[in-house]
């Protein structure tokens, strides 16, 4: 019995590691969220821009406002789980790392269960294990959604400011990144005051985490 208990496991360890090594190096087509919303009838702009051609400027912004553990954790900021847990929160939000941000969007769904965040837990461990940082940072900026059915930074920087991913200004990247936690009601296009100001605070965590170059020499 034990002997066909470690069979299963292995086999279901060794298929999710078959899942999720090939985007290593294979840019994926669509997202499960992509899929829920064309399904839900809406309307998709997705143009996935490689590492080369996105402003250095877009990662640091991300990391500034999502995730400023990202280069020195493990797909985990427990710092940020344990205060969650001491606020006595009954349902599980915020402290999620860009990698279970990947996690969540390339295999999940939205939502806030228990459930949800273990799977997500399980898939960011191997994410974590088998791709490096900036792969993970690279498919983070070119899946998450930056304004309704708008996603990835290629079809954002098109969408709001006219202009490809490489010629982001940094201030046009903050923007981005500062509407990332309700992309739905806000917009980098119409920034409204609490979006400047949370944008002018991106910029200011960038400057703190060493500039562009620094953070993006950090997850080499």
């Amino acid at each position: 019995m034990a002997s066909k208990a470690s069979i299963v496991l292995g086999v279901f360890v060794l298929s999710t590691a078959v899942i999720i090594l090939p985007g290593r190096w294979i840019s994926p087509p669509t997202t499960s969220f992509m899929l829920q919303a064309r399904m839900r009838g809406s309307e998709i702009r997705f143009d996935w821009v490689p590492w080369a051609d996105i402003s250095r400027s877009m990662p640091a912004a991300a990391v500034a406002a999502e995730d400023q553990k990202f280069p020195q954790h493990h797909g985990f900021d427990l710092g940020s789980m344990r205060s969650a847990l001491n606020e006595g929160r009954q349902r599980p939000r915020g402290a999620s790392t860009i990698s279970q941000q990947v996690a969540k969007n390339l295999f999940l769904w939205p939502g806030r269960s228990w459930v949800r965040k273990g799977i997500e837990a399980y898939l960011t461990v191997f994410i974590e294990i088998l791709w490096p940082k900036r792969r993970i940072l690279e498919v983070y900026v070119n899946v998450a959604e930056f304004g309704p059915g708008v996603y990835g930074v290629g079809a954002a920087a098109r969408e709001f400011f006219g202009k490809p991913a490489s010629n982001l200004t940094p201030w046009e990247a903050a923007l981005l990144a500062a509407v990332l936690p309700s992309p739905r009601r806000m917009s980098p296009a119409r920034p409204s005051a609490y979006v400047r100001e949370r944008a002018r605070w991106v910029l200011g965590q960038v400057d703190q985490l060493g500039g562009p170059a620094h953070v993006e020499s950090l997850i080499r």
